[in-house]
């Protein structure tokens, strides 16, 4: 594990996904300052989150037919660009083009940070599993951030919005040599062609020279991460409502019952790791979606405050226990074309939250939220089911290796 390439490309993704964060962070301000309709406000979010989600395979494809490293910068600089410049803009249609942009930046820094991160991690999923923790981080950040800066100065002060980037940039023109004196140099990326075997895991792929991409449990790996991601949406935008309308709590309440939650995924997502290193890491997949689905019903069925709060957190653990292991084990069902497994199960396959929400508006809005949680319930059976099937893969990954930080020679390239 190159702990120190490992680290920095944490503090990137902490960066990338803190814009991926400020932009619902955004929304309330945009609503009480510039007076926008909540029809107005939900085609920002659909700029940010559905683009998004759209270009991210794509740039996936394109960090697959030639490594690209220059994306990761380029990514969470455009994002930065975008939220800023909608923040300082005053009309709408201005504001949603520069909201679109960031989400296309946001898109552009994933495929290949987790590719890089993938191989400066060997075969970790703890290693993984802190790459991805530095993304929760920085969501989790930018609502205060958000607040404190718009709050205080107004849009006006929107520009202050970019200090994380624009120093994240200088960093990474500065790492060369920062990588260079801890004795990390380029290497090849992860698997390089016949030099590799798959190794004896209980799913496809196992044995034979070469590497060969398994887009059958590939698929299946993309179900699994749909039906991860549409109770993950669809809790983290109503729990908090739960808590006060069906409960009696105060906005206070909602808040603390929705920071439980996100407290408890970052948690989550460093457990996971551990297990699956300790474990393997099929284990923290099944583990992850068995816990998930009675605490799902905890969130459901809770009759007090507390019962909430703590079915929350158990839920929040458990759905981020698999959620490292589920990136490496894409990667490996497609060992030709890690760029494109990272955008699909990162982009794409995530986007089935977001375009299933409004059905579970409008459910909530005929029946109650209780409702929706219970039919959450039973569409979570599904990816249950599939979690204990799974098969697993396991591929050569070599250890002292790392990715290219600086553009590599083609002989890199992965064949």
């Amino acid at each position: 594990m190159k702990k120190g390439q490992l680290g920095f490309l944490a503090g990137t993704h902490l960066v990338n996904d803190l814009y991926q964060g400020a932009i619902p962070a955004m929304l309330p301000f945009l609503m009480s300052q510039r007076h926008y309709s909540y029809a107005a406000v939900s085609g920002l979010a659909f700029a940010a989150s559905g683009i998004s989600s759209l270009f991210q395979p794509l740039f996936g494809a394109l960090s697959d037919r030639k490594p690209r490293p220059w994306l990761v910068p380029a990514g969470f600089g455009t994002a930065a660009f975008g939220v800023t410049a909608a923040g300082l803009s005053g009309n709408y249609l201005v504001t949603w083009l520069c909201v679109a942009l960031a989400g296309i930046g946001i898109a552009a820094y994933h495929p290949p940070a987790t590719s890089q991160a993938r191989a400066a991690g060997g075969s970790s999923q703890k290693a993984m599993s802190i790459f991805s923790v530095g993304g929760t981080i920085g969501g989790a950040i930018a609502p205060t951030l958000v607040t404190l800066v718009i709050g205080a100065a107004g849009f006006a002060g929107s520009y202050l919005l970019a200090i994380p980037a624009l120093v994240m940039v200088i960093l990474w023109a500065l790492k060369g040599p920062w990588m260079r004196s801890r004795g990390h140099t380029a290497a090849a990326p992860l698997v390089t062609g016949a030099s590799a075997k798959a190794g004896t895991g209980s799913g496809a792929g196992s044995g034979g020279e070469g590497q060969t991409d398994d887009w059958r449990s590939f698929t299946r790996l993309v179900a699994l991460i749909v039906g991860w991601s549409i109770p993950f949406v669809t809790v983290t935008s109503m729990v908090s409502l739960h808590a006060q309308r069906d409960l009696g709590e105060s906005a206070a309440g909602g808040a603390a019952v929705l920071s439980t939650y996100t407290a408890a995924g970052a948690a989550g997502t460093l457990l996971g790791g551990w297990v699956g290193d300790r474990y393997g890491r099929m284990t923290s997949v099944r583990v992850g979606y068995l816990a998930a689905l009675p605490a799902l019903l905890g969130v459901a069925w809770a009759p007090a405050f507390p019962v909430l709060v703590l079915s929350a957190g158990v839920f929040g653990v458990a759905m981020f226990l698999p959620f490292a292991a589920q990136v490496t084990l894409g990667q490996d069902y497609l060992p030709n074309r890690p760029g494109t497994a990272s955008g699909l199960t990162l982009g794409l396959a995530m986007a089935a939250g977001g375009l299933c929400s409004p059905m579970f508006g409008w459910l909530a809005d005929s029946s109650g939220l209780p409702a929706v949680f219970y039919a959450l319930f039973m569409l979570f059976v599904v990816p249950v089911v599939i979690a204990v099937r799974l098969p697993d893969r396991a591929l050569h990954v070599p250890g002292s290796q790392s990715p290219p930080l600086a553009e590599p020679a083609d002989t890199h390239r992965v064949q």
